[in-house]
This record gives structure tokens, sequence and C-alpha cells, in this order.
């Protein structure tokens, strides 16, 4: 029986704990690849974690063993080194982040030269190189290559991201909003950008030392938000990852708004402006049902993909739509960016917000989120759960039984030796009951 490969590459990148799965080796070998199958010159960016500075470092030694230039922009979020990609002469970027995992880890992901993710065929080409040993010769002498600092990439991003609210630019002007930077890379750009806008911002968790990216803060812990907003009477609140790709929101009650209702809350605005492209917006597997009914009573069809926001690109680049997201808030504006942007997304929130005259609160009750219930089951081995002809038949049972009452979703944990049971239904009781019943089915395989 042969062996199935791990795969290098996960949902978003190399990923691993710093200096145990993620190396300096690894990383070395990941900047010689990037000369080899993106080009001669690259964009590093990074986030704010301890281990950002030596992987870089190795990634540096790779790209220029290889005779390619690095350019360096440093702490920014994910999305800023994906623009300076598309719209300089580089032929693509990495970026050392592990996004909304806890400060040991690290990651590193890759863009082209248009400021686009990489298809699992080309990450697979490059896992190829690397298990080989990176075949071929590398330069020496005068064709060894050199690292430079990119100037101006922050002012570049934060322009873009302005751009794309200039219709009602003036009307942010009053406005307070609270932002929780997690003590990642938005802690000078999202900022930034608010007070050009002339808002009456507070920012939270910028003073960031390497160890405290995403600890108990930002989008995986809105606490802190939540509390911040209700004490300083604010209209909002939003929170971004380490990395920035994301972004959730808090009502001025302290609510939360997720990346379903943010996602509904500006395609219904989008519609409204003639912005939607086929009046269609793309998500996971996963969202919540209530997000596909309630555009459905506005007549917007939802795209579904599987988890992960490149398949979520994939789709949205296939049929030309114009916007797709993810419930964690992961959203992809393609009229303003090629990859998921907390600062670009913030800003259509908040400019829906104005445009509609209306408090978020009001805006987030366009989407009724139905109740849903996740159990993850362990298993022995995920893939021969997962095609087990028993399971298969329980959820068919399961599915003929609850019928358009709810929703079952069965899928692998793209990680870990689970299987991942989530249900949606009108009812909450409705809802843990019919994933257990699944679960209990996994669990007698």
């Amino acid at each position: 029986m042969t062996n199935q490969r791990i795969r290098m590459f996960g949902t978003d990148g190399v990923r691993g704990v710093a200096n145990e799965k993620l190396t300096c080796e690894l990383a070395f070998a990941l900047g010689k690849a990037a000369v080899r199958f993106l080009g001669k010159r690259i964009v590093i960016g990074k986030d704010t974690r301890r281990s950002g500075d030596m992987l870089e470092a190795a990634l540096v030694a790779g790209i220029t063993a290889m005779g390619g230039d690095a350019f360096l922009i440093g702490v920014l979020p994910t999305p800023a080194a994906a623009l300076i990609a598309k719209n300089g002469e580089y032929d693509g970027a990495i970026v050392i982040s592990a996004s909304h995992n806890p400060p040991k880890y690290n990651g590193i992901k890759f863009f082209d030269g248009d400021g686009f993710k990489l298809p699992d065929s080309v990450e697979d080409e490059i896992q190829d190189y690397i298990d080989a040993g990176c075949p071929g010769e590398v330069a020496s002498g005068e064709g060894i290559g050199m690292s430079h600092r990119l100037d101006g990439a922050k002012e570049l991003y934060v322009s873009n991201a302005l751009a794309s609210v200039a219709d009602v630019t003036e009307r942010f002007k009053g406005l307070k909003i609270v932002v929780d930077c997690g003590f990642g890379a938005s802690f000078e750009s999202t900022p930034e950008a608010l007070g050009k806008l002339g808002v009456d911002f507070i920012a939270l968790n910028t003073q960031w030392n390497g160890d405290n990216i995403n600890v108990g803060c930002g989008s995986t812990n809105l606490s802190q938000l939540k509390e911040a907003v209700v004490a300083n009477g604010a209209d909002l609140g939003i929170a971004h990852d380490g990395d920035a790709d994301r972004l959730l929101a808090v009502d001025r009650f302290g609510n939360e708004v997720d990346g379903d209702q943010i996602e509904a809350i500006c395609a219904i605005d989008m519609k409204q402006r003639g912005l939607l492209a086929n009046d269609t917006i793309v998500s996971t597997v996963v969202c919540n049902l209530g997000l596909i009914k309630s555009m459905g009573e506005r007549g917007i069809s939802v795209a579904t993909t599987d988890v992960g926001d490149r398949y979520v690109l994939q789709e949205m680049l296939s049929k030309g739509y114009s916007i797709g997201g993810e419930p964690s808030g992961h959203m992809i504006f393609l009229d303003y960016n090629s990859t998921g942007d907390g600062l670009i997304t913030a800003l259509q929130l908040i400019g829906a917000v104005v445009r509609s005259e209306k408090p978020l609160d009001e805006l987030a009750k366009g989407m009724r989120k139905l109740p849903q219930s996740l159990v993850n089951v362990p298993v022995s081995d995920k893939e021969s759960a997962i095609a087990s002809p028993a399971l298969a038949s329980a959820i068919d049972a399961a599915k003929a039984d609850l019928g358009d009452r709810g929703r079952i979703l069965v899928r692998k944990s793209g990680t870990e030796e689970l299987l991942r049971v989530t249900v949606d239904a009108d009812d909450e009781q409705l809802a843990s009951e019919y994933a257990n019943r699944i679960a209990e089915a996994i669990r007698a395989l």
C-alpha cells in the first residue's frame, strides 16, 4: 500500500511552529523556489511575529542565491504585499505570516505577479522541487542577487483603500470607531486610513512586541473590542487578525457582526449601486444557511465553494463575480484588490453604513442567522471515514428526515484527523440533534 504524500502547503501557505516545522532550511528552499517558479523580482512582507526576521533572512538568502532580488516592505498587511506585486514590476510576493494563529506559529505564502495566490498545481510543483533537493544551478559571482528596502508601500496600500470609498469620503467624518489591530500588521495602516477619513477613532493593541500577536485580542477574541465600543459610545468597532486579511465587526451595542453578515451588508449595498456582478456573491460551504436565504429574498444568488479563500477566488475569477468571502471575515473585493483585504472590507462596510444612513445593528438584521451546530469527530483515517458507504447512508437518511428545515455538511479537517459535522436548521435544538446524530454515525464506523 502506497503512503499518501503529506502536502506541504495548507489552505493558506506553508505553516507550522517556527524553527520546528517551519525551519530556516525550509524557508531557504522556498526562497529558491520563488525564483524558480515566479521570477527574479520578489516582494517580501511580514507580520509582527518574533520569528519573522529569522524567516525573512532565510527567504532572502534563498532568493539571492538563485540570482533573484528581494524587495522588503517590512511589517504590513498581507494584502499590501499582493497589491505591490500587482501594481509594480515584480514577479511575485511572499508574506511571512500565520494569520490568525498564535505567536509561536508562522507561515510563508506566495502571490504571483498579478497579486493572486498560487493554484494547487503550482504549489505541488514547488513541493516536488523542494522534495527533490532544489536541483539545478545556483548563482555565483556577479549573478548573485541583492535585497532592497522598498519605501512607500504603506502609503500606496492606504491610498488604494481610500480610493475604494471616494464617493462617500466626506461622510466618514465624525464617526466614532474603535479598531482592534490585534498587535498585528495593521498597527499603522488602518489607524492611518481612518485618520485620513476624519474618523474619531480609538486604536487598540498597536504596541506589538513579537510575542503578543492575536493573544486575547483582534478578530480571534472580540471581548476587548466589544467592551471598548460600548464604554466609549462608539458607532461601531472593527477587528483584524494578525496579518489583516480578515475583518470582523461589532455594532454599537457590542454585538458581533461576522463575515457572513458583513458580506450580506456589502452585497446589498453593491446591488443598490449597480456594482454587484451578475447579482451573485461567493461564499464557502460552511456559510450560515441564513446568508443563502436572506440573499435569495433580495434577488442575489450565492455560489458556494470548498473552504478556503483560494477556492472563493477561483470561483470569482472564473465566473466574473465581484465579491466573495468566508464567515471568518476573509473578504475579497476584486474591484479593489486581488486577495482578502481587511482594510478594504472595513471601509466597504462603513461605506454601506453611511450610504444607508442606518446604524450597523440595523443593517445586520438584514441577514437572519440560523442556528448552526458544529461537532468535530476525531477519526483514525479521515480519508477512509469520509468515503464510508455507511456514513453516506446515514447522511442521506438524515437529510431526507430534516428536509427543507436545514442543511447538513460533513467535511474533512484540512490539518487534523477529524471530520467536521455542521448542521444549520431553523431551530437550535434541531441543529444540535442532527449534528450529534451524524457524529454518532461517524464514531460507529
